[in-house]
Formats: structure tokens, sequence, C-alpha cells
């Protein structure tokens, strides 16, 4: 149960990055100088990486194929949480990435986070 633990604080920040960007705006998405189109792709992807991760954590106590469709749902949510850690990362343009891990810890953790649970999924 101590995955719960790196979980609940992933599936807390993504969730409220994603609602706080719903609805979809053109403007806001020109302010960051990202296209409609990418812009979507990052509310939806926070959102759905939250609650996959949930769905993921709760069916990793499931018997049989619901374990493994969990496992399944919460490596996919990893993968979208680090893709999108790493967009933001790209963002900033940092000079070396020592520099970024030192002055932006935030940021890193969360990649840190989506990294684990698409390479770990719901193994124990």
């Amino acid at each position: 149960m101590s995955h719960w633990l790196i979980r609940i604080p992933l599936i807390v920040v993504f969730l409220q990055q994603g609602l706080d960007k719903w609805p979809i705006d053109p403007e806001v998405a020109a302010a960051y100088e990202l296209t409609l189109l990418v812009w979507t792709f990052v509310v939806l992807g926070e959102i759905g990486g939250g609650i996959g991760l949930i769905i993921g954590g709760l069916l990793s106590h499931m018997k049989n194929w619901l374990k493994e469709v969990g496992d399944l749902i919460t490596r996919f949510s990893g993968i979208t949480i680090a893709s999108i850690m790493t967009g933001v990362i790209w963002t900033f343009q940092p000079e070396n990435i020592f520099e970024f891990i030192v002055n932006d810890p935030f940021h890193v953790m969360l990649w840190v986070g989506g990294m684990y649970f698409a390479l770990r999924g719901n193994r124990t």
C-alpha cells in the first residue's frame, strides 16, 4: 500500500493543474506559445494522468486480468505524466540540466514520479 504515498500527491497535483486549465482557452495556449492542439493534449493528459493513476491503483488490488489492466493503466499514466513534465522542462530552456534540478525541484520531482510509475507500474 506504500505506493499510495507517491501516487496520491501526483494525482492531486495533476488533477489540480488540469482542472485549473479547464475549459480549454486558445488565448492561454497562445500565452504559453503552444498550439491549441498541443494545449488540448496537455490539459487532457493532466486530467487523464491523474484519473489513470487512481483507476490503475484501485485495479491493482483486484484479482485475475483486472490486475494486469490496472498495471497497464498505471504505466500509461506514468508515461503521460513524464511526457508532460518533459515538455514543461523543455519550455523553460535551461542552460544545463543540473541548473534546472537545483532551481526547480518541483517539476523534477513530478517528472521522477511519472517515470517511477511508467517503469514500475503496479509491481510490489
